[in-house]
C-alpha cells in the first residue's frame, strides 16, 4: 500500500484531485480540465499514478507544476481539513440540514432553507467576480459558533458580507435596525459590524461590513448606516468598481491567510 489518499475539491465548478500523504501534505494534484498531473516529487511518481488511476480519463500529461506563486505555495502547505477555500456558499447550513433535515411536512418552510438559498445566491454572485481579480471565501467559521457568511477579497479591499433572505418583502433600514415587511425590527447591523470587526482582527487589515439583501421587493433607508454598505444581491458587482486599494500581490497574500482555518481560532 502506498499510504496515499486522493482528496477531491471543487472551485467555481472545476474539480481538482489532490494526492496527500498520511499527514495531510499534498504531493501532487490532477487538474481534470488541463488533463495534467502535477508532481511535487518525482520520487513518488508511480505511487501517485497508481492512486489516481481510477480517476484518470484519456491521456494526461505528467510532470512538475509550473513555478508556483507564493499564494499557491501557501495553499499547498495547508492540510485539506484546514483549507476553507473549498467551502460552498452556505456550507455550514448545508451540513446542518444534512444532519437534521427537520420534519418532512411543515406549514411553514424551514427558515434554514431560506437562509441557505440566500447564501447560495449571494455566494454565486460573488464567485462571478473572480475574473476581476477577486477571491471569495464562504461560511468562514468563528469561535462560538458564529461565522462570516462570505469574505470577499479584491482590488477594492476586504468585505465581510452578511446575507439576508428578503424574497418579495420590503426592507427598511434604520441603523442599527432592519425590518422585513411587517415584522418587528431587529438590530441586525450590530451583528454585521461585529463580524467585520472580528475579521479585521484576524487578518490585521480593515474589513468593511456589507449587508446583502436577496430578492427584496423594495428597500427604504431611513437612517444611512454608519460604515455599512447595503446592497441587493443583483448589485454586488458594484464592489468591482472600488479599485485602487489592494495590489494583486496583497490580494493573494490576504486570501492565502484567510483560507487557513487557524487564522480564525482566536477572534
Amino acid at each position: 500500500m502506498s499510504g496515499l489518499r486522493v482528496v477531491p475539491t471543487w472551485r467555481h465548478g472545476q474539480e481538482r484531485l489532490y494526492v496527500c500523504l498520511t499527514d495531510g501534505r499534498n504531493i501532487a494534484w490532477y487538474d481534470r480540465e488541463a488533463a495534467r498531473i502535477n508532481l511535487l516529487s518525482e520520487d513518488r511518481r508511480q505511487d501517485v499514478l497508481d492512486a489516481l488511476g481510477p480517476f484518470l480519463t484519456g491521456r494526461v500529461a505528467v510532470g512538475p507544476p509550473p513555478v508556483p506563486t507564493p499564494a499557491e505555495l501557501a495553499r499547498l502547505s495547508l492540510h485539506p481539513d484546514d483549507d476553507l477555500a473549498p467551502n460552498r456558499p452556505g456550507e455550514a447550513l448545508q451540513i446542518a440540514l444534512d444532519r437534521d433535515p427537520g420534519p418532512g411536512h411543515r406549514l411553514r418552510r424551514d427558515p434554514r432553507r431560506r437562509a441557505l438559498e440566500a447564501e447560495q445566491t449571494v455566494g454565486e454572485a460573488l464567485d462571478r467576480l473572480d475574473g476581476a481579480g477577486w477571491h471569495t471565501l464562504h461560511s468562514v467559521p468563528l469561535p462560538g459558533g458564529d461565522r462570516v457568511h462570505h469574505l470577499a477579497i479584491g482590488p477594492g479591499g476586504l468585505f465581510a458580507v452578511h446575507t439576508l433572505y428578503a424574497r418579495k418583502q420590503r426592507v427598511t433600514v434604520a441603523d442599527p435596525m432592519v425590518s422585513l415587511g411587517r415584522r418587528d425590527p431587529q438590530p441586525l447591523l450590530r451583528r454585521v459590524r461585529a463580524d467585520a470587526d472580528r475579521a479585521s482582527y484576524a487578518l490585521t487589515a480593515e474589513v468593511h461590513p456589507v449587508l446583502a439583501l436577496v430578492g427584496p421587493s423594495g428597500l427604504t433607508v431611513t437612517l444611512p448606516p454608519r460604515g455599512i454598505r447595503v446592497l441587493r444581491d443583483t448589485d454586488l458587482e458594484d464592489l468591482t468598481r472600488l479599485g485602487g486599494v489592494l495590489k494583486p500581490a496583497d490580494v493573494e497574500a490576504l486570501h492565502a491567510m484567510a483560507r487557513d482555518r487557524h487564522t480564525w481560532t482566536k477572534v
